[in-house]
């Protein structure tokens, strides 16, 4: 009996639906014109180029440029580096022989300094090597290198970080 049920909602419970044809026709048709104006030139500031390919220069090259509508900016620099100049000038020193001079040159380095203490072979002092270096060293501290050397004047990082951040500033007033 349940079969038969289901049988007639089967076939009398759905409808048979059917559709009808439609063509549509649709014409689009699109006309411009158009006109581009350039108003200023484009941005053009360019850094000046340090050369810094030779390996024997103690050097490092700083450049930058920045360009805004209204004004470029660009600047160099090239900034000095103190170790790896005592580093060289101890290195020709060795290699014409002269051994103590080399390492006086590299003890000019506080983090030398106290290395060649701990090892208990003290850095020369006035031509003299071995105890008679540390003995002196210990009675003249004062001319030991600094642990923390301060300058006194204002270094070349210190000057170029303070003119960067003068451009930066400048910059930004202007954009605003």
């Amino acid at each position: 009996m349940h079969k038969y049920l289901l049988l007639l909602v089967l076939v009398f419970g759905f409808q048979v639906a059917q559709a009808q044809d439609v063509n549509t026709n649709s014409t689009v048709t699109t006309r411009s014109d158009s006109t581009t104006t350039v108003k200023s030139p484009p941005a053009s500031a360019i850094s000046p180029t340090i050369n810094s390919a030779n390996s024997d220069l103690c050097t490092v090259g700083v450049a930058g440029a920045v360009q805004t509508q209204i004004l470029g900016l660009s600047a160099g620099s090239t900034v000095r580096d103190l170790n790896c100049e005592r580093l060289k000038l101890s290195k020709t020193l060795y290699d014409m022989g002269m051994k103590v001079a080399a390492v006086s040159t590299l003890c000019q380095d506080r983090r030398v300094f106290d290395a060649m203490m701990m090892a208990g072979t003290p850095c020369p002092y006035d031509g003299t090597i071995g105890p008679e270096a540390k003995a002196a060293w210990k009675a003249n501290e004062e001319l030991q290198p600094e642990r923390n050397a301060k300058s006194k004047e204002i270094s070349n990082e210190t000057k170029t970080l303070f003119g960067g951040a003068g451009i930066l500033t400048l910059l930004l007033l202007l954009l605003h």
